[in-house]
């Protein structure tokens, strides 16, 4: 009998460390695929809308491709309307239009970077709200994190800038709510919370849009509509998934990888230099993580 007790606790474990692996390969995933805007945003392309309008095409019609290039994965019979799901819309509409303003008007790294003060939020909030304990390995990668992230703040302050980063750190707000709704929806059907999200912030939008008679060439609208699918509404889909799994606090420190790709990719494909600040900075979140994962694997260790 105790063998057979002591059989399946190892089973349950194993059945565990394989559901938690799989969470933090999506949302591995869902970070390198959001890191492409580093490449998309920054593209000659995308760069030649009007600045006064790209801020606007970009969160409105990329959210709504998102949402259409969903629909057809979306199980209806298992969708509803609720108003538990408003703190989830709201949440990401209004990180929507503070990110691309933020991408837009300030370089690529300290747009992401900054978005990623969210993570401080998400611990405070998992703790206070979800009662998540916190334990050391987090604590040491987000004490790395903030290292980074107001080293990039204050080094990168500057009029030209200064806006740009303003809307970077309320999107960071936003963003902590919706990492915190994801897990607070993870019953919810995955496919169908990223569509309703993307849609409510497109639609929300689009009337002010089609006001400005904004015309897109058809390589533009190409452009537009790969960010909405793969950029954008697929990731979704996957950090959903990994969130549902993981802590709030884990998932919040995984995808800091994509302030560490972004200006990356910007660098490499575009030319956009990568200041010391930002490369400090990055070098900083990066080293969080590995010592986060190399010291503590898989276990909590609560403080």
């Amino acid at each position: 009998m105790r063998r057979s007790k002591e059989s399946g606790t190892a089973a349950a474990q194993s059945g565990d460390e394989s559901l938690h692996s799989k969470g933090r390969a999506c949302l591995i995933a869902a970070a390198l695929l959001w890191s492409l805007s580093g490449i998309v945003i920054k593209s000659p392309v995308i760069q030649a809308i009007p600045v006064g309008d790209r801020s606007l095409v970009l969160a409105c019609y990329r959210a709504l491709f998102a949402a259409v290039g969903l629909l057809p994965f979306v199980a209806w019979r298992r969708t509803r309307l609720t108003p538990r799901l408003m703190p989830s819309v709201v949440s990401f509409a209004v990180m929507n239009v503070m990110f691309v303003s933020a991408f837009t008007r300030t370089t690529a790294g300290a747009a992401s970077c900054l978005q990623y003060t969210s993570t401080a939020w998400v611990f405070m909030f998992s703790w206070l709200a979800l009662k998540e304990k916190i334990d050391r390995g987090n604590i040491i990668a987000l004490a790395c994190a903030i290292c980074g992230i107001t080293w990039i703040l204050f080094s990168e302050q500057d009029d030209q800038h200064a806006d740009g980063n303003l809307f970077a750190l309320g999107s960071g707000v936003a963003y902590a709510g919706v990492i915190l709704s994801l897990r607070w929806l993870r019953d919810e059907n995955a496919i169908w919370v990223t569509v309703l999200n993307h849609a409510f912030s497109g639609l929300v939008l689009l009337p002010l849009v089609l006001t400005r008679h904004i015309e897109l060439t058809a390589l533009q609208w190409s452009l537009v509509a790969f960010l909405g699918v793969f950029q954008m509404g697929l990731p979704y889909v996957l950090a959903t998934r990994g969130v549902a799994v993981l802590s709030v606090q884990e998932s919040a420190l995984l995808v800091l990888l994509e302030p560490i790709l972004v200006p990356l990719w910007a660098w490499l494909c575009w030319g956009e230099l990568i200041g010391w600040p930002t490369l400090i900075g990055g070098g900083l979140i990066l080293g969080g993580l590995a010592v986060r994962y190399a010291v503590w694997p898989d276990r909590a260790h609560p403080l």
